[in-house]
């Protein structure tokens, strides 16, 4: 959708909740595209080294064998 100045000034709440729902909003200046209205995608939490230090592990399953790995590789486990 492509909505001149004016109008995005006069209707910026209802252009953001287009927005929101996925609808790509550009607004122009003369006729000429000038700004994508666009929504916010929060970026993933950074990773944090150490998080489950001190943390039991589950160790029960660990010698288990993975059938799917079986089956890709053809073998065993021991």
């Amino acid at each position: 959708m492509i909505v001149n100045m004016h109008e995005a000034k006069t209707t910026l709440s209802k252009l953001v909740e287009l927005a929101q729902k996925g609808e790509e909003v550009i607004i122009a200046k003369a006729g000429e595209a000038v700004a994508v209205l666009k929504p916010y995608n929060k970026p993933p939490a950074k990773r944090r080294p150490g998080r489950l230090k001190g943390k039991p592990l589950d160790m029960t399953r660990f010698d288990e064998a993975d059938k799917t790995i079986e089956k890709l590789f053809g073998e065993k486990s021991l």
